[in-house]
């Protein structure tokens, strides 16, 4: 294992080996950002569940209140009326003709998150684009609710996905690792965006998962260490610290 730096190390100092209530952990989180950057903070949470089963999947999206503190680019996939009514509500790219899908193909990803119109999503079957996309987690998904059924619908999905609207999807290892704002976010914005993804988390539990469902909690800044969180105050945000 690589030796951590001075910088890290100092700051680790300030991490006591205990559990912190979710208050005293994301103002931790704050003091112990390091980096010449303004590091995004992020929640890591183990779920007592098995993502090789089917019916154990936790997939879901969260609308942070205060966003991630980053400009998000969207792209569309429609044609003709949807095409226009993606550009009128402010998409950042609209991919509705080959050659911007053989952009894509060809590596072009200048965007943060992809929308679809339902009708083109076999088109990107066809089209191998979900080979592109879908290892790096840009692949509309209607469990997501990043497939648009209507043109009507599109401001709305554009207009959330821009103003911090978050993915959040069980890895091979039973975890989810979530960004929920920037270190210099306010201490009350980075509370209220993590009382938004927890409560997103319980409300996806599997029904098939029994006993303890939310295992571990914790947080930290980018390269930051890790901090432990009190399992239950961070499911029951209504608990005192």
């Amino acid at each position: 294992m690589a030796k951590k730096g001075k910088k890290y190390q100092a700051v680790a100092a300030k991490v006591a080996e205990k559990d912190y209530s979710p208050k005293e952990a994301l103002q931790l989180a704050k003091e112990t950002a390091y980096t010449k950057f303004d590091p995004t903070v992020e929640v890591h949470i183990r779920l007592n569940v098995d993502p090789r089963k089917a019916d154990e999947q936790v997939r879901d999206v969260v609308i942070l209140p205060h966003g991630l503190g980053k400009t998000i680019r969207v792209l569309v996939f429609a044609q003709g009326e949807a095409a226009k009514a993606a550009r009128d509500a402010g998409a950042d790219a609209v991919a509705d003709d080959d050659e911007t899908l053989k952009k894509i193909s060809n590596g072009w990803l200048d965007f943060d998150v992809a929308l679809s119109m339902q009708e083109m999503m076999g088109n990107l079957g066809k089209s191998g684009l979900a080979r592109v996309l879908g290892p790096r987690g840009l692949m509309p998904n209607p469990k997501a609710g990043t497939v648009v059924a209507s043109p009507d619908d599109l401001p709305r999905a554009i207009r959330e996905a821009k103003a911090g609207r978050v993915e959040f999807r069980v890895d091979s290892t039973g975890n989810l690792h979530v960004p929920i704002g920037k270190a210099s976010f306010e201490p009350e914005k980075l509370q209220e965006n993590f009382s938004a993804l927890l409560d997103a988390v319980v409300k996806a539990r599997p029904s098939g998962v029994k006993g303890v469902y939310v295992r571990r909690v914790s947080v930290n800044a980018t390269m930051g260490p890790s901090i432990k969180v009190d399992t239950y105050q961070a499911i029951n945000p209504g608990v005192a610290a």
